[in-house]
């Protein structure tokens, strides 16, 4: 498949690059900064775009691909509403093409409600308490879910828990439509994987997806 990466150089992003090429597809890596992506192949082509939310410079790059993937977002507390204006440009662009439609982008679980089955200390704790000073990070990830729902495309939003740089595993939980339960510390190349492991699957289409650490 051709497949093109927003946020390459991101520690998600740099990740679905990596599995991407590695399972033989063609990727467009778009970032700031090319010398930021220590990733390397013949099928990877890394283009510069200074501003991702101009959906004008993003189109020739969402032009005839089979998927589109983000891993855009903010770095900090203070989001500068990156989300909503990256997922708007990329809306925008992919509409404006002549037929590239699959999208997959990040969220996150605290957008979504406690998920029936939760721990005691997660629904009277961390949830409360992340959301709590997170609140500007999770509000722009709110808004770029809407934008994906008044879009015409087959987009799926993936909506992990915590987040670590870990080993790649391959294995993950996923609930369609909800938040994982206790869904522990995910790592970012597992992330990756459920990303990749999206762009083929019908069920997932305009669904928000909640991702965690497989059990076991």
């Amino acid at each position: 498949m051709k497949l093109t990466v927003f946020g390459a150089t991101g520690r998600t992003g740099m990740e679905v690059v990596r599995q991407a090429l590695g399972a033989g597809h063609e990727v467009t890596a778009v970032v700031r900064d090319p010398a930021r992506l220590p990733v390397h192949g013949d099928r990877l082509d890394v283009v510069t775009v200074s501003d991702v939310t101009d959906a004008e410079a993003l189109r020739p790059y969402v032009e005839g691909r089979d998927a589109v993937l983000s891993g855009l977002g903010a770095t900090g507390r203070h989001p500068g509403g990156i989300a909503e204006g990256s997922v708007r440009a990329i809306v925008r662009a992919m509409e404006a093409t002549d037929g590239t439609r699959r999208l997959i982008t990040i969220s996150a679980a605290p957008v979504g409600p406690v998920p029936e089955g939760e721990s005691l200390v997660g629904r009277r704790v961390l949830f409360p308490l992340i959301r709590a000073i997170l609140k500007e990070v999770y509000a722009d990830l709110a808004r770029s879910e809407d934008e994906l729902r008044r879009s015409a495309l087959d987009w799926t939003a993936l909506r992990p828990g915590n987040l670590a740089n870990r080993p790649f595993t391959g294995r993950y939980r996923k609930a369609i439509g909800a938040n994982v339960p206790r869904a522990g510390t995910l790592g970012r190349a597992d992330l990756a994987a459920a990303m990749l492991d999206c762009v083929g699957d019908a069920a997932t289409v305009k669904q928000l997806v909640g991702v965690g650490v497989a059990k076991g």
